[in-house]
């Protein structure tokens, strides 16, 4: 029926995939093809059937209403294609992140290591035990340059010694300096737009001060002697009868 009057025709189409058309071109779904009126009808500037790989595309190009856009991921195996589509994901929302929210700090370590600084000169105006834990977590810190410096091959001693040396000498000058894996060196990363939005680091440091908190709250724990000596004895847990 359709193809005899040059009428493209899908099958088998998720509702997902249903819903988005409907949304970019503002067509509604119809549950017969008697009484269609122009109202139920979307459009496109052009719409055409692609074959990428080893599959077909149906591509809708110039919707009115598309807010959106489709990114087609290909690669020679599954567990790439994984890696990328993750990768993907994190880019757009961190990107989405920094457009909601306006308030930015430099990335590539700088943050971590100027937090590092203020915590170490306020641990040492705390007295007892609290400030060996200010110093713990300033410690903690800097990781994350650390981390930074070992994926991209730098001689991790040489870079975290120069963040330490520009932080402590200058707060106001060097306080946006990080790990430049480009040019390979400590540079200025504000200046270099690389930013990361504020609300993602206060919401991974929150995270990881509560965990670190929690593990320290555990002050006792409980097994079971008779599992111990299964396990030991290498015999199995038994089962349940019936």
């Amino acid at each position: 029926y359709f193809a005899d009057r040059n009428i493209f025709c899908a099958g088998r189409v998720s509702k997902d995939d249903i819903d988005r058309v409907c949304e970019a071109t503002g067509c509604r779904v119809q549950s017969t093809t008697s009484g269609l009126v122009a109202a139920h009808l979307g459009t496109c500037e052009r719409f055409e059937e692609r074959q990428i790989g080893g599959q077909r595309f149906n591509l809708f190009r110039g919707c009115p209403q598309a807010k959106t856009c489709t990114i087609v991921l290909r690669g020679g195996a599954e567990q790439f294609i994984d890696e990328v589509e993750r990768s993907l994901h994190d880019s757009i929302m961190v990107v989405r992140r920094a457009v909601k929210n306006q308030s930015v700090v430099a990335g590539g370590g700088a943050i971590e290591m100027e937090l590092s600084r203020y915590l170490r000169d306020a641990a040492r105006q705390i007295e007892g035990k609290q400030q060996l834990i200010v110093t713990a977590v300033a410690k903690a810190l800097e990781v994350i340059p650390r981390q930074l410096c070992e994926n991209a091959g730098f001689d991790t001693t040489d870079f975290i010694t120069q963040l330490r040396a520009r932080h402590a000498q200058d707060p106001d000058r060097f306080r946006w300096h990080g790990v430049d894996i480009e040019a390979e060196e400590v540079a200025d990363l504000f200046a270099k737009f690389v930013w990361e939005p504020a609300l993602v680091k206060i919401n991974a440091i929150s995270s990881a001060v509560e965990a670190a908190c929690l593990i320290l709250s555990v002050d006792e724990t409980v097994s079971s002697q008779q599992s111990q000596d299964m396990m030991a004895g290498g015999q199995p847990m038994p089962g349940r009868g019936r």
